[in-house]
């Protein structure tokens, strides 16, 4: 195994990568992404791998805090506290909205903005962001089979909820711009199932993909890259995502998207981190195996120019191979500055 220790690009070549201006290496993000179960099956031995660096730092702002909006209906226990469905009748959609914590007066910040400005100071590349967005939420809110009727009984409130969740989120992003002076924005909307997406194209198109627009009109306007994570298969969307604004899009999830299309129909409108399949390859192939897979995705998404980094799919759980780990990151870093050298002669 070996020894030598890498580290973090300056924010500079992580832009580069991202914008496709000829970067030094491919960077790493969310590839020490440790899953269920990792740590109690590898312990201290997890630290092993520090050497192998994380490119981005993400600090984690929580838009909707649940648990100090203190409904009326969560005090006299209904049933709809069950966070799978919180709002089981629109008719409490007013008091939710009357709840939500202003951005300007939540103290979760306190102790962020002293963060982002010691990661700054580092030149290192700064995210914020928080998991779920205009699918993944509402399904919380609402509960998967109401959402999934809602999409065809009431479009109308459906459209109330995301605007409202629209304007939660951008107060919290203009603020977020404000006090961490950041490079990017994260989030997540698992969009796909193995197949396709949880919801008919056209139902994206009409009910959701507005508002993505809205959040990446103040994504540009405030010079962020929008970083989105979305399992499952999301080929039919991505064209809409891109024309919404997102800028790098993860993991491009194998055994339900092609790879090899997804590069070359979309490598000019999008940055792909692309995962590395955490419930296959990692667990399956042996090291040989995995470092293959790596440098086939290297050399299908890596451009000239850029427009790729790397990292794990999802996080990686218990079961998989410690020796398949260092396989990856360690592909991920030798033959990601090789390839890069290959265009930047």
């Amino acid at each position: 195994m070996s020894e030598e220790r890498w580290e973090p690009l300056p924010r500079e070549e992580v832009i580069k990568a991202v914008e496709k201006n000829y970067p030094s290496r491919i960077p790493l993000v969310r590839a020490r992404w440790w899953g269920e179960g990792l740590h109690e099956q590898y312990g201290e031995r997890l630290g092993e791998f520090n050497r192998y660096p994380e490119d981005t730092s993400t600090l984690w702002v929580n838009p909707l805090d649940i648990g100090a909006m203190k409904l009326s209906w969560q005090a006299k226990g209904s049933k709809a506290h069950d966070s799978r469905c919180l709002i089981d009748d629109y008719d409490k959609l007013d008091e939710f909205i009357e709840k939500m914590q202003d951005p300007e007066n939540d103290p979760q910040y306190d102790n962020l903005i002293e963060s982002a400005e010691s990661i700054r100071k580092q030149n290192r590349y700064l995210m914020f962001g928080w998991w779920a967005l205009f699918f993944e939420r509402p399904w919380g809110l609402r509960g998967m089979q109401n959402l999934m009727m809602d999409y065809h009984l009431d479009k109308e409130n459906i459209h109330r909820l995301h605007d409202v969740l629209a304007d939660q989120y951008i107060r919290h992003i203009r603020r977020c711009v404000r006090d961490f002076k950041p490079d990017g924005f994260w989030t997540s909307d698992d969009l796909g199932h193995q197949t396709q997406l949880m919801m008919k194209p056209e139902t994206f198109k009409e009910l959701i993909k507005p508002y993505y627009v809205k959040v990446g009109k103040v994504i540009k306007e405030n010079n962020l890259h929008w970083w989105l994570h979305s399992c499952g298969n999301n080929t039919e969307a991505l064209a809409d995502l891109a024309e919404a604004g997102v800028t790098v899009f993860h993991p491009v999830q194998k055994h339900t998207m092609n790879e090899v299309e997804v590069a070359r129909y979309y490598g000019d409108k999008m940055t792909f981190l692309v995962g590395i399949d955490v419930q296959h390859v990692l667990q399956e192939k042996d090291p040989d195996g995995v470092r293959e897979e790596v440098r086939f995705l290297i050399d299908t998404f890596d451009r000239p120019d850029g427009g790729m980094c790397m990292g794990a799919g999802n996080g990686i759980v218990s079961g998989t191979p410690f020796e398949n780990i260092e396989a990856f990151l360690n592909e991920s870093i030798v033959y990601g500055t090789k390839h890069r050298q290959k265009y930047n002669k």
